[in-house]
């Protein structure tokens, strides 16, 4: 019977690299967030939202969307708060719109997510390292972070905004992040093959001279 080849299944490794990945994401998106939001996003809406510095601007995916967060209905109905006729970004109430929405904030939070997501590529190409890797850990990000966002916001997210920002946002650390791991492994491979070459060259002079 041929010899059985050891796993490298590693349980306690693997958790820990994705909570070592969602962290530095989530990290990275707090550093970014907050001063893009200061200079571009609307003093007066955002100060309504809880300020920059708040974690629904990372969590939440209403922020993104440019929904209102703030809940008027208990119950059930909250679930159909958002509901109703929409202009610019902006629900319209019977008095106008609803306070707090600012239209731009969203677009800073998907530059803003982007950004991080591009960041992640050189998490993935510090802590995963395999190539192979790359994408099962990026797409385990984007499961996890929707299953955060859809319970803190109580609702499962509905913008075809958000679900753009943050697919688009796993593909580009995908593509940079294998990118980068195999251009690792070619340097390396290379590496080792000239250190064996020049052992070869070695071993030919001692027989050489041997001889």
């Amino acid at each position: 019977m041929a010899p059985q080849r050891p796993s490298n299944w590693d349980p306690i490794m693997l958790i820990s690299q994705i909570v070592a990945m969602q962290s530095l994401h989530y990290l990275t998106l707090a550093t970014l967030a907050p001063p893009l939001l200061a200079i571009f996003a609307a003093p007066e809406a955002l100060a309504y939202e809880g300020g920059a510095a708040s974690v629904g601007m990372v969590m939440d995916w209403r922020e993104i969307a440019g929904r209102p967060t703030f809940r008027l209905l208990h119950g059930e109905e909250r679930w159909n708060a958002f509901a109703g006729a929409w202009s610019g970004g902006k629900k319209l109430t019977e008095g106008g719109t609803q306070p707090g929405v600012d239209p731009l904030r969203g677009w800073v939070l998907g530059v803003a997510w982007v950004l991080a997501s591009t960041v992640d590529a050189y998490y993935l190409f510090a802590i995963v390292r395999r190539p192979r890797l790359i994408l099962d850990f990026a797409l385990t990000l984007l499961f996890n972070h929707l299953v955060i966002t859809t319970y803190y916001a109580a609702a499962v997210p509905t913008s075809l905004f958000f679900w753009a920002v943050v697919l688009a946002g796993a593909a580009l650390t995908v593509i940079l992040g294998e990118q980068l791991c195999v251009k690792r492994e070619m340097t390396e491979g290379l590496a080792v093959v000239r250190g064996s070459d020049g052992e070869n060259v070695e071993m030919e002079g001692l027989m050489q001279r041997r001889d």
